[in-house]
């Protein structure tokens, strides 16, 4: 069949730079790779309860039937966004079909034209896709830093030919690709001065950090000082979906203007019961983030006792990286993880910057210290 010869040539030259991705199928190695920092993506006890529930709510659907302005908007939405409203101690909360979809949905719709949009250069792509469909001005700044930022704000305010410019500030709580997190506490206090608007993405710390995994920005109960969060359930939470954080007003704009909202089917009442299921667990069975944060523990000692600290990227979050140059590098090594029975990805160029590729250990509450020790083992007879 015929191919356009353009997208031939792109996918050959990713062949030819060893960064060429394909689709796998799942193993049964010790799992270093997966977002499923607390086990509850395979956990029995939510899939009954999931059931339970929606026996208990008398719904028997299938199907949301349609978008939730037409006939989607069943009533187990309600349910569970005032229960997040609830436990993340904010005024609303509007379900998403995924993460991207709420990025997507908020930078497209939410900053307007003439105004500005200053992220961090490590942001995840759903962030810059969103920012992209926007028409709003963007410009990023240096990974994690608040120097960097105040100086783009300032330059912006500077060059603004109106007050009614508006600046909106975007990072991430815990970055995918690096495991590190901002200062949030002076991050939070440059924008209160500046009169800037903050949003965070908060994938890949709820479940992780806070009381009852309730995410890096409620550990350090900066909340207020936040314009919008959002928070994704296919990490820690295990099951899918996503949600966004802030005000009634925001609430009610997203559902006018945010098109990722508006024109798509809805989730089914069994994707927001699994939510609702996931979140019980996490508020009744601490034990889970518990080990979690032990493992992390365990894995920073074991890194400082085998002498590999300079080649790991410091991060206190579920997520280690270390450095490996070369995306061909990278992959034989992650080759050889895989031929030993540890699932460890290798992160390749043009996914992180070329020269910085890397094999990035995702923990679990649910791996042994055994397993870490014997892979951390391994990585410093194979690098």
């Amino acid at each position: 069949m015929k191919f356009p010869k353009k997208l031939k040539t792109k996918i050959d030259f990713r062949t030819q730079n060893n960064s060429l991705r394909r689709l796998k199928k799942s193993s049964n190695l010790v799992d270093f790779s997966s977002n499923d920092y607390l086990g509850f993506a395979k956990s029995e006890e939510i899939f009954n309860k999931t059931h339970q529930f929606l026996l208990a709510k008398n719904t028997q659907q299938n199907g949301a039937t349609g978008s939730r302005l037409l006939s989607g908007n069943h009533f187990l939405y309600e349910h569970v966004e005032s229960f997040l409203s609830t436990f993340h101690q904010t005024e609303s909360a509007i379900i998403f079909n995924s993460g991207y979809d709420a990025n997507i949905g908020f930078f497209s719709s939410v900053p307007q034209r003439g105004d500005v949009i200053l992220y961090d250069e490590f942001s995840h792509a759903s962030i810059r896709d969103g920012i992209r469909l926007s028409n709003a001005k963007s410009f990023k700044f240096s990974h994690n830093n608040l120097e960097d930022l105040e100086k783009h704000i300032l330059s912006v305010r500077a060059q603004s030919k109106t007050k009614e410019t508006e600046i909106y500030v975007v990072t991430e709580a815990v970055f995918s690709m690096d495991g590190d997190s901002p200062d949030f506490i002076k991050m939070t206090k440059i924008c209160e001065k500046h009169d800037v608007f903050l949003i965070v993405d908060e994938a890949h710390s709820i479940g992780v950090f806070g009381k009852n995994g309730c995410g890096l920005v409620e550990e350090l109960a900066l909340q207020k000082a936040v314009f919008a969060r959002i928070v994704t359930f296919g990490k820690a939470l295990g099951c899918h979906g996503a949600a966004i954080l802030g005000s009634k007003n925001l609430q009610e704009y997203l559902v006018n203007f945010a098109r990722s909202f508006i024109y798509t089917t809805a989730l089914s009442p069994h994707s927001l019961a699994t939510i609702y299921s996931a979140y019980q667990k996490m508020l009744q069975q601490a034990k889970y983030s518990q080990k979690l944060n032990e493992n992390i523990a365990f894995f920073k000692a074991e890194v400082q006792k085998l002498e590999l600290k300079n080649r790991f990227i410091n991060s206190n979050s579920a997520i280690h990286c270390c450095v490996i140059s070369g995306n061909e590098k990278v992959k034989k090594i992650s080759r050889k993880f895989q031929e030993k029975g540890f699932d460890v990805k290798a992160i390749l160029s043009p996914t992180v910057p070329e020269n910085k590729e890397r094999l990035r250990f995702c923990l679990h509450s649910y791996n042994s210290k055994e397993e870490i020790r014997n892979v951390l083992h391994l990585l410093s007879k194979f690098n």
